[in-house]
């Protein structure tokens, strides 16, 4: 059985279509103002890549914050049972969850069958997803996929107090202004969203193994910061930005 799945996140669109368990084409693309758009193009290039047609894809099945966004027919799930499905088929031995995208993050704990057992969720404030890092990071004037490397060069701690995107770029301005260096106001940055994501965290309990999945995963700056909060090693799939899409295409195969 040939099956798709769709995660419409707020950055990107990310496909997967998958034949009997295994993944035989992946798509992604831009969401930008159109996510209807963005899925049918990341849908055509998943399709090519499996070399297949739309006619010989059984069943479609979205996530994600636009997941009501696609026209072409569909069935929808949810992201933390997306998140949840697509890790136990990558990983089975993993029991929470840690999803941090462009506008949100979220905690998930599952069991030994990849059942949702609780899970948290961060949408109220960016300063704990990948849009803070893209805003500190103009602030600071480092190209975003440098961010992560130059905090990794910080040779010392400090603290960043606020706890919104909004003053916390402020805060930034203002270390600028003392002269402290990049390095370590990178480093505050990463320490502050790790900080949020790992309370967030705790909230459902923490079980290991751990596994980080999402666009924030690719960020090394931040992947450091959250090893040392949560004091063990993290699992990162391959497949790190299309776990959602992994998720929903089998539970289209499963249903």
């Amino acid at each position: 059985m040939i099956t798709a799945g769709v995660d419409c996140g707020a950055k990107n669109v990310k496909v997967v279509i998958l034949k009997d368990g295994e993944i035989i084409g992946k798509g992604i693309k831009l969401a930008g103002m159109n996510t209807n758009a963005a899925a049918e193009e990341a849908f055509q290039q998943a399709l090519a890549q499996a070399g297949l047609t739309r006619d010989d894809v059984a069943k479609v099945t979205t996530t994600g914050a636009g997941k009501n966004e696609p026209t072409f027919e569909h069935e929808i799930v949810t992201e933390v049972g997306a998140d949840a499905r697509g890790i136990h088929a990558l990983h089975p031995e993993v029991r929470t969850i840690i999803d941090v995208g462009a506008e949100e993050g979220r905690a998930i704990k599952v069991n030994e069958a990849g059942k949702v057992v609780d899970f948290a969720i961060n949408e109220k404030c960016a300063a704990g997803a990948g849009a803070f890092t893209e805003a500190m990071a103009r602030a600071l004037e480092i190209p975003l996929e440098e961010f992560g490397a130059v905090a990794l060069q910080s040779s010392q701690s400090i603290p960043m107090n606020a706890q919104c995107a909004v003053f916390a770029e402020s805060e930034v301005i203002s270390l600028l202004h003392r002269k402290t260096p990049k390095t370590d106001i990178a480093r505050a940055i990463h320490d502050a969203i790790s900080d949020r994501i790992t309370s967030m965290v705790r909230r459902v309990g923490i079980e290991e193994r751990i596994s980080l999945i999402g666009g924030m995963a690719k960020n090394i700056g931040f992947v450091a910061s959250l090893k040392n909060d949560l004091k063990t090693e993290v699992i990162i799939p391959d497949d790190y930005q299309y776990v959602g899409a992994i998720g929903a295409a089998w539970m289209a195969a499963e249903e």
